[in-house]
């Protein structure tokens, strides 16, 4: 199907959209505006976006874009759909560079309401607005249209995952491919650059670690329901940048190989005796990346370890749960994730990134 997001996308005229875009705000906050500023910048589904300043205050869908922004040097986002899903303790171990999500603003607080971006104001909204109009409640089409003409444009892709039946006529974006777009909306593709060497040289020291493909564990990757869960969301690893650090590791999908549905596509929790049928060698999951390793071996490792069932899975039985990170990934989240799983997988124990070539890219030092 053709989504009427991308009809108004192909046929939208540029220099409307410049004039809705967020022009760089100067220090007065007045717009530094003339034509020798304007740029522009392409993503998929919402086609072209001319800029005729640099965006500064930005809002966007999910940690994956914040990440995003993160990498480039720009100031965090005023808000994310969800705050307590943008993991700002992934960056702990990296020199320099900190999030405050303190003032940072939910989107979504039993729906997102349409005043909220009004109140917002920012030069630009990093979201897929397919996704805001069909996975959101409370904001229509309509909505849409008059946030784009009365504060700035939406540039967004919903990449993290590849299952929405909206998504199947327009591209996904790979994690370096989404922060290429980006890196052009906000005029900085020197730190791109830089990001993707970095990534090219954890992939070369990713070869030596992950063994050949009979010796790789089966895996299951599920979100646990609270603590001491005894209901499961079975994930398949499929496309997105969401399931990347898993990918990137080789792993064999046992969810997959079971025939249990995926619960992007059933939205049903399976309980402890289906995982018990899977039976995975490893088990990752999601939904406790708020806790250390040491809470969450107390929390959840240990209740499943005395539960009937799930305590007689085989990676249950041998210690071989762990948290399966976080669904929304950037290019700097999703390295410190690899390496922790690597080290968790396989038994890892070195540098899979230079933390300091990383403050380095985010400075600006390049």
């Amino acid at each position: 199907m053709r989504t009427r997001r991308q009809f108004l996308a192909t046929t939208t005229s540029l220099t409307t959209v410049g004039l809705l875009a967020g022009c760089a705000r100067s220090p007065d906050n007045t717009d530094e505006r003339g034509a020798e500023n304007t740029y522009t910048a392409s993503i998929a589904p919402v086609g072209d976006v001319a800029f005729d300043g640099v965006p500064q205050r930005w809002v966007t869908s999910n940690g994956s874009w914040a990440d995003m922004g993160v990498a480039l040097g720009l100031d965090p986002p005023a808000a994310v759909t969800l705050t307590d899903r943008y993991h700002t303790h992934y960056y702990d171990d990296i020199p320099g560079v900190s999030v405050d999500d303190s003032d940072m603003v939910s989107l979504y607080q039993d729906g997102v309401n349409p005043e909220r971006f009004y109140n917002l104001d920012a030069d630009i909204h990093v979201i897929d607005p397919n996704f805001l109009e069909h996975r959101t409640e409370n904001i229509s089409q309509a909505d849409i249209e008059d946030i784009e003409s009365r504060i700035a444009p939406f540039f967004g892709n919903c990449s993290y995952a590849h299952h929405y039946e909206w998504h199947d006529d327009y591209r996904y974006y790979s994690l370096l491919g989404a922060l290429e777009r980006l890196a052009a909306a906000f005029k900085r593709r020197d730190r791109y650059e830089a990001i993707k060497a970095l990534h090219a040289d954890a992939q070369s020291t990713l070869e030596s670690v992950v063994p050949a493909p009979a010796d790789r564990p089966a895996t299951a990757v599920v979100w646990g329901v609270g603590d001491a869960p005894t209901e499961f969301y079975p994930y398949i690893i499929g496309g997105g940048t969401g399931f990347k650090h898993v990918r990137d590791l080789g792993v064999r999908d046992a969810v997959a190989a079971s025939g249990v549905p995926d619960f992007h596509g059933s939205r049903t929790a399976i309980d402890a005796e289906t995982l018990l049928d899977i039976d995975p060698e490893v088990l990752l999951l999601r939904g406790y990346e708020d806790k250390t390793a040491a809470e969450f071996q107390d929390a959840v490792v240990s209740p499943l370890q005395s539960h009937a069932a799930a305590g007689r899975v085989t990676a249950v039985e041998n210690g071989d749960v762990y948290r399966g990170g976080g669904l929304y990934q950037g290019p700097i989240t999703t390295l410190v994730l690899t390496e922790r799983l690597a080290g968790d997988l396989y038994g890892y124990d070195g540098e899979l990134f230079d933390r300091q070539r990383v403050a380095d890219i985010v400075a600006g030092a390049i």
